[in-house]
C-alpha cells in the first residue's frame, strides 16, 4: 500500500436542521420526516429504513405537521397557513391550499384517509376532503378561543379531540359542536402557570391521552370528564406522543432528550384488569424530542439535535437480525461536499449558498501517523449565494476546478471559476 497524506478538514461549518415531525404510513412501509428548514425526507422500512426520497426545503415553507392520506399521498401544513401536497415522484411541493385560519399548528387524517382536519391559530378546526388532484374545503367545526396545538381523530371518524393551552375539547364531527371541554391544569398548585397540551391521542376505547408542559401523560374519560390515570414522566415538558396500532403501547418524547414507553399490562398475572405502566426510558437525544412515531416493531424518535433514532421492540423481534439493532441517522444521507483534486479545491453545500475553499499544504515529512504542520493554511475563496427562496438540492465542482454548478427544485445554475493573483471571480454561464 502506497504512502499518502490525509487532510483533516475542520472548516465545514454545517449546522444540521432538527427533526420537527414524523408520520408513519398507515398499513404501509414508509416514514415521512420534516425538518426545521422545511426539508421533507421519506424513509423505507422494507430495507432497514433507508432514505428513499428527499424534498428540498423552501424559505417560505415551514412544516409543523405531516400526515399520509388516501394511500400514498403525503400532506404537510405549517405556520405559513397553507396545506401542501408533496409530489413524491417529482420531489417537490405539487400544490397548496390556504387553510383560512392563519398559521396551522396541527393536522391529522381520518381513519379512512379521505379527510384532513387542521388546527389553526385562530382556534378553529377545519375539515378538508381529499379528492383526486388535491383537497377541497368541507366545513368548519366549533371554534373556541386559543390556538389548536394538537389533534387526534377517533378511528370511527365520529369525534375529534383538540388540544390547546390549559384545556382540550372533544368535538362531534357530525354536528360540528364541542361535546366536552376538560381543563388539564386544575390539579396544579401553581395554576397561574400555563399548561400547554403539546400532544394528544383519542383511543378507540374513548380514552383521551394527553402530554403537557408539566411533563405529565394523563388518561381521561372524556364522556365523564374525569381523570383516570396520571404519569409524570419528566421534570420538564412532554412534547410528543404516539400510540401503537394495537393501542397497547405509547411512546413519549420530552424536552430533556429522553423518550419513555408506557405499556398496557395486566394488574395481576393472567388477570383481565389492565393499567398503564411506564416500562422503558431511553436517552438517545441531547435536545428536545419534538417528534415520535410507533411502528409495529420499533419506537422512532426525532430531535432538535437532528438525529433520527430507531429503537427496536425486542419482544417483537423473534430472532437476532439487523431488525434488532439500534439505528441512529446522525448525518445527511446525501453528498454535501465535492472535491476538485487537480486544483485542490473543496465545495461545501449549505441550504442557501455554496462555499469554495482551497486546501492547505505542507512541505514537511514525518513518520506514519504524525501530524504535519501546514506551510499554507486553508483559504476561503468565495461564497456563492442562491437567488430565490428555494434551497439548494445538489451541487458539484469539476475535477479541474474551473466549473461550479448547483440545482434547486426548479432551476440549474452553472458558473465559470477564474482564479488569478487578485482572487477568484465567478461568471454565470
Amino acid at each position: 500500500m502506497g504512502e499518502f497524506e490525509v487532510h483533516r478538514v475542520r472548516f465545514f461549518g454545517l449546522v444540521p436542521a432538527g427533526v420537527r415531525c414524523l408520520a408513519c404510513q398507515p398499513r404501509g412501509a414508509r416514514l415521512a420526516l420534516a425538518r426545521t428548514d422545511g426539508t421533507v425526507e421519506v424513509y423505507n422500512f422494507t430495507a432497514n429504513y433507508f432514505q428513499e426520497k428527499v424534498i428540498p426545503g423552501h424559505e417560505a415553507r415551514s412544516v409543523e405537521s405531516l400526515c399520509w392520506a388516501a394511500g400514498e399521498r403525503l400532506f404537510g401544513a405549517g405556520l405559513g397557513g397553507d396545506i401542501t401536497e408533496f409530489d413524491l415522484c417529482g420531489l417537490s411541493a405539487a400544490r397548496g391550499v390556504d387553510g383560512g385560519g392563519g398559521p396551522i399548528w396541527s393536522m391529522v387524517a381520518s381513519g379512512t384517509g379521505t379527510q384532513l382536519a387542521i388546527g389553526c391559530e385562530d382556534g378553529s378546526v377545519k375539515i378538508f376532503q381529499v379528492v383526486p388532484g388535491g383537497i377541497q374545503f368541507e366545513r368548519n367545526l366549533d371554534r373556541r378561543k386559543g390556538r389548536v396545538l394538537c389533534l387526534s381523530w377517533h378511528r370511527s371518524g365520529t369525534h375529534i379531540v383538540a388540544g390547546s393551552i390549559d384545556f382540550f375539547r372533544v368535538i362531534d364531527v357530525a354536528s360540528g359542536q364541542t361535546v366536552q371541554r376538560i381543563m388539564v391544569n386544575h390539579q396544579v398548585e401553581k395554576a397561574k402557570r400555563e399548561c400547554v397540551v403539546w400532544a394528544i391521542a383519542l383511543l378507540s376505547s374513548g380514552t383521551v391521552v394527553s402530554a403537557d408542559s408539566f411533563g405529565r401523560v394523563q388518561f381521561w374519560d372524556w364522556e365523564q370528564g374525569t381523570l383516570a390515570e396520571s404519569h409524570t414522566v419528566s421534570t420538564s415538558a412532554a412534547l410528543s406522543l404516539a400510540v401503537s396500532e394495537k393501542e397497547d403501547s405509547i411512546v413519549v418524547g420530552t424536552s430533556t432528550g429522553a423518550t419513555y414507553q408506557l405499556q398496557l399490562l395486566p394488574v395481576k398475572l393472567g388477570g383481565l384488569e389492565k393499567c398503564w405502566v411506564r416500562t422503558k426510558p431511553f436517552q438517545f437525544h441531547s435536545h428536545d424530542v419534538r417528534a415520535v412515531a410507533h411502528s409495529s416493531t420499533a419506537l422512532i424518535s426525532g430531535g432538535l439535535d437532528a438525529q433520527l433514532v430507531i429503537r427496536p421492540l425486542m419482544e417483537k423481534v423473534q430472532k437476532k437480525s439487523y431488525d434488532a439493532v439500534l439505528r441512529k441517522f446522525t448525518f445527511p444521507h446525501r453528498r454535501l461536499v465535492s472535491c476538485a483534486r487537480k486544483a485542490r479545491l473543496l465545495l461545501f453545500q449549505f441550504s442557501q449558498y455554496l462555499e469554495l475553499w482551497r486546501l492547505g499544504s505542507t512541505e514537511e515529512t514525518g513518520k506514519d501517523g504524525e501530524v504535519l504542520p501546514p506551510c499554507r493554511m486553508p483559504e476561503h475563496l468565495v461564497q456563492l449565494k442562491s437567488k430565490g427562496p428555494e434551497h439548494i438540492y445538489c451541487s458539484c465542482v469539476s475535477p479541474c476546478g474551473t466549473w461550479v454548478g448547483y440545482s434547486t427544485a426548479s432551476r440549474f445554475q452553472l458558473y465559470r471559476v477564474h482564479c488569478d493573483g487578485d482572487g477568484v471571480s465567478l461568471r454565470k454561464v
